[in-house]
């Protein structure tokens, strides 16, 4: 800084100005960065409020979404579940179908080798034996007779396996009663459980997509205050230096002024001991005095009342 106490009342005049000036220019610069900054701010606040409400919007989609999903799943696990006891049911019902078509198979094999009921071939076996054993036959007789009782055993004994067999397809026929009742329509059920979950399926796809373009906004929003802060920031690193610059320079304008104010002083002190003399000159010779020369003999007390 300059030395101040050789410096002549225009000097310091003239460099208190050039002080001020800085100081006005410095001034001006730091309103200007502070609109500017105001303006950005607004615009900022704007983008970020759209930005919040969207990224509100999202978390709400996205709850509900997760709720669609939720149910969608709820309903496909149990679909799965009536489909594994459909598909049981079913299993069981083949078995039943495979065993009965097994049963009636066996029992026709058997009615066709017996060609006959149990009732008829015994009747005819019993009397083709009694003969066979009791009556009195050329041999050739007994022994087409003998023939003819072999054959007749094989049939009856085919009979009597047809009858089993049959009694054991009634049973069958009997315990499927309760496979093929069970279940009810499933397959309706299915059904109506599928349409419920494709319609939380699109629900949740539709709520996704809706999700994905809020978010896109919202990144857009989000990219738009980025940007703002970026160009901001140079504005707000130019702010602390012209601030410090701003009160180095009212530090020195204030040496200045302060040996200004001392020089005013001294001037003051000066014209004031000058009028002082002319007062007393004044009072000394009587003659007429201005409240200006009162005022000052008063104040250095070269007059009393």
């Amino acid at each position: 800084m300059t030395d101040v106490s050789t410096m002549t009342e225009k000097e310091l005049k003239s460099k208190a100005d050039e002080l001020r000036l800085q100081i006005d220019h410095l001034d001006r610069e730091l309103k200007s960065i502070y609109r500017q900054l105001k303006l950005h701010r607004t615009n900022m606040d704007d983008t970020k409020a759209k930005r919040d409400e969207l990224n509100s919007r999202v978390k709400g989609l996205v709850a509900k979404a997760r709720d669609a999903k939720s149910k969608r799943d709820s309903l496909n696990a149990r679909i799965s579940s009536l489909k594994a006891s459909r598909n049981e049911i079913d299993g069981m019902k083949r078995q039943c179908t495979d065993e009965i078509s097994e049963l009636k198979s066996k029992r026709d094999s058997l009615n066709t080798l017996s060609k006959g009921s149990v009732e008829t071939l015994s009747r005819a076996y019993f009397a083709d034996l009694d003969i066979f054993l009791n009556a009195d036959i050329p041999l050739k007789h007994e022994m087409d007779l003998f023939e003819r009782l072999v054959s007749m055993k094989i049939r009856l004994d085919a009979a009597f396996d047809a009858n089993e067999v049959h009694r054991k397809l009634m049973e069958a026929y009997e315990s499927s009663k309760d496979v093929f009742a069970s279940g009810g329509d499933l397959g309706g059920e299915i059904h109506e459980l599928a349409e419920q979950s494709q319609k939380y399926h699109l629900e949740m796809i539709d709520l996704y997509k809706q999700v994905d373009e809020l978010r896109k906004e919202a990144d857009l929003a989000h990219s738009e205050i980025s940007s703002k802060i970026s160009v901001t920031a140079p504005l707000r690193e130019r702010i602390d230096p012209i601030k410090a610059k701003m009160t180095l320079l009212r530090e020195e304008l204030g040496v200045y002024l302060g040996k200004l104010e001392d020089i005013h002083i001294q001037k003051d002190e000066k014209k004031q001991e000058e009028h002082l003399v002319v007062a007393k000159e004044k009072l000394d010779r009587n003659a007429r005095m201005s409240l200006e020369d009162l005022k000052v003999l008063l104040e250095k007390g070269n007059l009393k009342f």
